[in-house]
């Protein structure tokens, strides 16, 4: 049973989107937009859940009539994992009112171990002169939570950096990625976890079987490496 700061999409369009995501015969192109399109799909989700709409002033209609303006609340920043989650960080543009900060990590798995190793990091660590420039909440884009290494090393560097919550984005997942990326955070609710989709098992070599294979190389067309 998934902890309860996990959330499994059972939305039908998905789940067709991903079984079509699975297959070796996606190009990159199909690959792009198949990511694309779960990944807005669980922004849609995610986001009803994480954000709240407030009045942000008034404006006037082309016919001459005043409403209340709405954007949402609190501030996020959205912080892609390099390179994959590149590919998801179009839907979450789309999907917000207004644009927002965006922050990079560049996390890799040494072969041997599978331990996660920081390569790029681009969070400020300057405070900015208004408390409310600095978001409440970051959304942490990753197609795919394998053994849930790097997922938890994300979590623990947007955590010390400051923000309030962690919302992680993710297309597919192990049920052990999940656990363990699950129980990241000392404080209740400061981890949320939604995903399109769960696989049980995870090779010696840290891969999702099913799964979907290596997200970056199929997105950049770097198989072989």
């Amino acid at each position: 049973m998934a902890a309860s700061n996990v959330h499994i999409s059972t939305h039908p369009c998905l789940r067709a989107k991903l079984s079509q995501l699975r297959s070796k015969d996606a190009n990159a192109r199909e690959t792009k937009a198949l990511i694309h399109e779960i990944a807005l799909i669980l922004a849609v989700e995610a986001l009803a859940s994480e954000l709240t709409p407030v009045n942000s002033g008034t404006a006037e209609t082309p016919l001459g009539a005043q409403y209340t303006t709405e954007t949402v609340h609190p501030p996020v920043a959205l912080v892609p994992i390099l390179r994959s989650g590149l590919g998801m960080l179009e839907a979450l543009q789309t999907l917000l009112p207004e644009p927002v900060p965006i922050h990079h990590l560049g996390l890799y798995r040494e072969p041997t171990t599978l331990q996660p190793v920081e390569y790029y990091n681009n969070l400020p660590y300057h405070r900015p002169a208004s408390a409310s420039a600095h978001p409440d909440v970051a959304i942490l884009l990753d197609p795919i939570i394998a053994t849930g290494g790097t997922s938890v090393a994300a979590i623990q560097t947007l955590l010390e950096w400051g923000v309030k919550r962690v919302v992680v984005i993710a297309v597919l997942a192990s049920e052990s990625g999940l656990d363990r990326a699950a129980k990241e955070g000392g404080v209740e609710g400061q981890v949320e976890i939604w995903v399109g989709g769960c696989d049980k098992e995870v090779t010696d070599k840290g891969m999702l079987r099913p799964g979907m294979g290596d997200v970056g190389d199929r997105l950049f067309l770097t198989i072989g490496k």
